[in-house]
């Protein structure tokens, strides 16, 4: 076999070449951190590391959606806040109301003070987040959910929330229906009455003429089988023009039937009626046909803003006569009950919005340990042991060197320095 000048360079230049991208390799290796430059270092490793980057991506994604869901309940828990303290302070205004030596101008001046907290009521009712969205208005978030439309506010927004995934198997709602915060009460509120004929949704049909009032009611046995059921107090007279009372109790198809107490004596000074678990205290004169309706707070008026509303037509207008001053006694009681339903609820909701609060905190968590297995994998598929690196990187280094030396030797060797 011939081995020819250029044999011998073709082959040095080849070994030097390999040695040179071998060396660069590790070069790359190192300036990088990564085994795994290229696809080709490790396949099965860089198709592994690609799945484990893409979990890693939806899990930033994941942790991107529980900030802005975080954001959008802490708002919301920062408006209930204020919205717990104006009901607190209203309710408070309805005791200081309440004081027979009131006159006509102290409650005038009560009445401005509940007509400010009426409006905070309204502004947090329609407070809108960051981006101008109306927090309680559900779906329809992109104009105010409440409106005064000549009969009191009205409710214009959706009853449904917005969710948002912040996890791979959690949708969460990020927000809460304005019907359900400012129209409704607990499931488990307590009893509410109120002077006249009062329907299914709370409206008054007709009102009293007589100055009687009434004190509570109060629960004495809810065990008693009448216990949630609807009640009205008629009153009425005997022949002889003497005022007497009725309990009624509502039937399902709506119509008012006998409770078992019917045309009892009445005594103006004060009695007191138990029917149904419940305890309610009457005084005063009635007149015949008034009558005194009181049910569960959900099947009462459930609307704050009514509230407020009935609450400043008695504080601003005089109380002069006795079935004024009787109106005025009973419709603050009224309120003050249904200031502590709507209270309920929004502490409800409330609590129900820190919840969610602790569980993103629970889901971060959780997450933070998937990050962290993620990055572990990562580091084990495609991270470069530095200290085998660099021993290898010296090792080529002194091997390139050598070559390079060996190439330098074989150069100068020719037939013609012997002729």
């Amino acid at each position: 076999m011939r081995i020819s000048t250029v044999t011998i360079f073709q082959q040095s230049v080849g070994s030097l070449n390999r040695q040179q991208a071998d060396f660069m390799h590790l070069s790359q290796q190192l300036a990088s951190g990564r085994r795994v430059v290229s696809p080709s270092d490790d396949p099965q490793a860089a198709s592994r590391a690609v799945a484990v980057g893409q979990a890693q991506a939806v899990t930033e994604q994941f942790a991107d959606a529980r900030v802005s869901a975080r954001n959008a309940l802490s708002q919301e828990e920062s408006v209930l806040n204020s919205i717990n303290d104006a009901i607190s302070s209203a309710k408070a205004l309805m005791v200081q109301a309440s004081n027979g030596t009131l006159s006509d101008a102290d409650r005038q001046s009560v009445a401005s003070e509940l007509r400010g907290i009426y409006e905070t009521v309204i502004g947090q009712a329609n407070a809108t987040d960051g981006n101008g969205r109306y927090l309680f208005g559900g779906y329809q978030d992109s104009s105010e959910p409440f409106v005064d439309t000549g009969n009191g506010m009205t409710y214009q927004g959706d009853d449904r929330v917005r969710h948002q995934r912040v996890d791979a198997s959690r949708e969460m709602p990020v927000g809460d229906s304005g019907r359900d915060i400012f129209l409704s009460v607990p499931a488990g509120a307590g009893y509410v009455a109120q002077q006249g004929n009062v329907d299914a949704d709370g409206t008054v049909l007709g009102d009293n003429s007589g100055s009687v009032t009434f004190k509570g009611p109060q629960v004495v046995d809810n065990s008693d089988p009448g216990f949630g059921q609807r009640y009205q107090v008629v009153f009425g007279e005997d022949t002889d023009g003497n005022p007497t009372y009725s309990v009624k109790q509502q039937a399902e198809d709506g119509s008012w039937q006998s409770a078992g107490v019917d045309d009892q004596p009445y005594d103006v000074e004060g009695t007191s009626v138990e029917v149904g678990g419940l305890r309610l205290e009457l005084q005063g004169e009635p007149a015949n046909g008034d009558s005194i309706t009181y049910a569960p707070a959900r099947e009462m008026n459930t609307n704050l803003f009514h509230s407020f509303e009935k609450a400043l037509a008695v504080l601003e207008n005089p109380a002069e006569t006795p079935t004024e001053q009787a109106a005025l006694k009973n419709t603050l009681s009224s309120v003050m009950r249904e200031f502590d339903a709507s209270l309920d609820n929004v502490l409800t909701t409330r609590a129900s919005v820190g919840a969610r609060l602790n569980e993103l905190d629970v889901i971060d968590s959780v997450s933070s340990n998937r990050e962290l297995n993620y990055s572990q994998t990562m580091s084990n598929l495609v991270d470069l042991d530095y200290n085998q690196a660099i021993a290898e990187y010296s090792l080529r280094q002194v091997g390139m060197q050598a070559a390079q030396q060996a190439f330098i030797g074989i150069r100068d060797m020719s037939l013609f320095n012997y002729l």
